[in-house]
């Protein structure tokens, strides 16, 4: 992730709502691609504040009204605001439920990983769209507590009716349960699960991994990808998570696989390794535009190397895990990225390239550009 520059001078970041140093309201540009001061006010309209674009803008009404994003919206010609949702917002299908203490900053953070994870997918040049744009399947977010009837006015304290809300994707639609954005509960689980990292950001990058073999795989490279992650029809599904939970990982998963979940079932295994190649992505970007390794970091664009990303981050890996682990920080790269995942990442890398030119994948062999 990149930093930005208000037009005084000062360094916006890209959660920024407003410029620290002059005041200057800020938003992010869909069109320059920019997170700018926003020039002129709500009543007389906005206007990008980079000087090489200038479009009128509106805000997103989830940052005008809900405070939640800080996305803007092109303005059309006469000053029409077609859309009331920025391209991150106008997926989501359900919200938490704003009247419950503490849920709008849960929201608020979901929102955040959101943006960030859409920004990583347009700078690999990524498709994605709803119905309405020709998607199948179409993309939508659903952001949902667990119930109890505890919670109603009826209940007795005899009898409860509970719905426990799994994080998860179907044809599309990516659920997230409202409790991972709770910091302390999120921590909790992943000690649970014995977990490396459990992160917001991570659960986007994975489900988002899941619609992207949904939308990219599925009925065009499929015997591609059994060749790198195994066959995803045998053993089922529901029979592989029955008895990954019955028995856990295999002891080599280490060696396989980018994270024990990921040895499940060949749809976990592309899942976590499109999440891990992301993260690849995400590092390597910030350490470009931060100046980190400026010498040997490439800079991240949809035609970038495979190998020149790889190496970069295996050194990148290196140094960071030092530095937090002289901060006393958990490491950056949780472990070394070994041969198969590395294979695996290369398909993930390949199949974004050819989606970008509109192309089917044809296999791991394919030589990357």
């Amino acid at each position: 992730m990149r930093t930005f520059s208000c037009s005084c001078g000062e360094t916006l970041f890209f959660d920024n709502t407003r410029c620290e140093s002059c005041g200057s309201e800020a938003g992010f540009c869909p069109v320059c691609h920019l997170l700018v001061a926003l020039r002129g006010t709500a009543a007389d309209g906005y206007r990008c504040g980079n000087p090489h674009c200038g479009t009128a803008l509106a805000k997103c009404h989830n940052y005008q009204v809900q405070q939640v994003c800080n996305f803007c919206i092109p303005v059309a010609p006469a000053g029409r605001v077609t859309e009331m949702f920025c391209g991150c917002c106008r997926y989501n299908t359900t919200i938490p439920d704003l009247t419950k203490q503490g849920n709008r900053e849960k929201w608020r953070r979901l929102e955040a990983a959101k943006r960030r994870m859409f920004y990583q997918l347009d700078l690999l040049g990524l498709p994605r769209g709803k119905a309405v744009d020709g998607f199948n399947p179409p993309l939508s977010f659903e952001f949902k507590e667990d119930f109890t009837s505890a919670g109603s006015p009826e209940f007795t304290g005899i009898l409860s009716d509970t719905e426990v809300v799994m994080t998860g994707h179907l044809n599309g639609k990516i659920t997230i349960n409202t409790r991972e954005a709770d910091p302390i509960e999120r921590e909790r689980l992943r000690v649970q699960f014995g977990e490396a990292h459990r992160s917001l950001i991570g659960h986007f990058r994975h489900e988002m991994g899941h619609y992207y073999w949904a939308l990219l795989v599925r009925g065009k490279c499929e015997d591609a990808f059994k060749s790198a992650f195994g066959d995803h029809n045998n053993p089922l599904y529901s029979d592989a998570l029955q008895q990954y939970y019955q028995q856990g990982p295999p002891a080599d998963w280490a060696q396989r696989y980018a994270s024990a979940y990921a040895s499940m079932h060949p749809w976990e295994d592309f899942a976590e390794t499109f999440a891990a190649y992301l993260e690849m992505v995400g590092a390597l970007d910030t350490s470009a535009h931060t100046g980190l390794g400026a010498s040997w970091i490439p800079q991240v664009s949809p035609n970038t190397g495979f190998d020149d990303m790889i190496s970069a981050y295996a050194k990148l890996g290196t140094a960071m895990n030092e530095m937090n682990r002289t901060m006393g920080l958990k490491d950056l790269l949780a472990r070394p990225l070994v041969a198969p995942v590395i294979d695996k990442m290369r398909f993930v890398h390949q199949l974004v390239h050819d989606a970008r030119d509109g192309r089917v994948h044809s296999g791991i062999g394919r030589p990357v550009i």
